[in-house]
């Protein structure tokens, strides 16, 4: 069905990514499009410098420029240092960008198990995503080489308890990884004081930046092997050499557009207030959440006061498509079916379905909000009484 060309498009899809995108990151796009090439080498690395400042990294050379957070994810798992017959531990809400590398690694010389979650409520959802208790067993039998998680569920926004994560598993020698998609832009994330070994993250979503560009972090002791080719010469010791980490030969060329789309991004980031931005938008979610609830045989996940600002919802009898098609008809752009994140599905129990998620964006006005809050109703009035 074709959304009433008479209303305009409230868009409610940010964790897939953000739109609107900020005018300086269209003319700062514009502007590298038609830079001469003597430029590019100073332009990369003033990005690269801003990124590394951004998330706290004083060596810019920890955090490798991708074009996404998938391929970085890729990347850190295909690269981490982990002896053969040793155990990668991982959760059940990860997206597909996790789940695949690490069920091509398993195949190859290590096995992959899940943390369990907690027990699933119909009513108020997951009162822990996963069992910390049963994770500290895990990692006392010394023979796991690698923990990757996701800091936020993709399908409902609801965080993971990644500190204590990183904690647990360093008090036992393990690296992490963590997958933070969904996190960076919204929390300011210094990495280094972080702790974890290795993170990737898209410039996407929360940074407000294009699509194309993103990228992955790595400590000093992060153990990784990399059989690339070198791809520059080694100057003063300055340059790791090759085997020992992935670098630009792994990942192809970053795209410099991309790259300096993503660079006004973080610098307008830069001036504003990331927390009360997170704040205003889980006040925002959580204000749809309480409107939906007026919907008999309606089940909403996440859109808690400590979530993402994303829910995504159920309503009995009614696939998750027709649901955004219905939404879509009074002018609702949103996501729907399995988020690319199956295994939170089949935990929620919404495989056969899928969901809907609702998600708002940094800065969107409150009058937008009030408006797809009378839209929801308005297509919820439309539905069939019986389903």
């Amino acid at each position: 069905m074709q959304a009433d060309q008479t209303l305009r498009h409230l868009y409610l899809n940010h964790a897939g990514t953000s739109w609107p995108k900020p005018e300086v990151v269209s003319e700062a796009i514009r502007d590298a499009t038609f830079a001469s090439p003597s430029s590019w080498p100073n332009r990369f690395d003033n990005a690269h410098k801003t990124i590394a400042d951004f998330f706290g990294v004083n060596c810019r050379e920890q955090i490798l420029l991708t074009p996404g957070c998938t391929s970085a994810l890729a990347v850190a798992i295909g690269d981490a240092r982990i002896a053969p017959g040793k155990r990668i531990l991982t959760s059940r809400w990860e997206h597909h960008a996790v789940h695949r590398p690490l069920l091509k690694r398993a195949n190859a010389d290590v096995s992959v198990e899940y943390i369990p979650p907690g027990q699933l409520n119909s009513t108020s959802g997951l009162t822990e995503l996963i069992d910390l208790q049963w994770l500290e067993n895990a990692l006392s039998k010394r023979d796991v080489g690698l923990v990757a998680i996701t800091a936020a569920c993709n399908v409902t926004g609801e965080l993971l308890p990644f500190t204590e994560v990183i904690e647990l598993a360093h008090q036992h020698g393990v690296q992490v990884l963590i997958d933070a998609a969904q996190l960076v832009g919204w929390h300011k994330l210094n990495l280094t004081e972080l702790g974890a070994d290795m993170v990737a993250f898209g410039g996407h979503k929360g940074l407000q930046g294009p699509w194309g560009i993103g990228g992955l972090y790595m400590s000093e002791q992060v153990q990784m092997e990399c059989a690339s080719a070198q791809c520059e010469l080694s100057v003063s010791g300055s340059t790791q050499s090759a085997g020992v980490r992935p670098g630009y030969c792994d990942v192809g060329s970053v795209d410099q557009f991309a790259l300096a789309g993503l660079h006004a991004a973080i610098q307008m980031l830069n001036q504003q207030n990331l927390p009360n931005h997170l704040d205003r938008a889980r006040h925002q979610i959580q204000r749809i959440g309480e409107a939906l609830k007026e919907r008999e045989g309606l089940q909403i996940f996440g859109g808690n006061k400590n979530s993402m600002p994303s829910i995504a919802l159920t309503v009995s009898g009614l696939p998750s498509s027709k649901l955004a098609s219905l939404l879509g008809k009074n002018g609702l752009v949103v996501g729907s079916g399995l988020q690319c994140s199956p295994l939170a599905h089949d935990t929620l129990g919404t495989m056969d379905s899928g969901v809907v998620r609702l998600s708002v964006g940094l800065g969107q006005p409150d009058e937008e909000i009030d408006e797809a809050i009378e839209r929801i109703r308005q297509a919820f009035s439309q539905m069939p009484v019986a389903l």
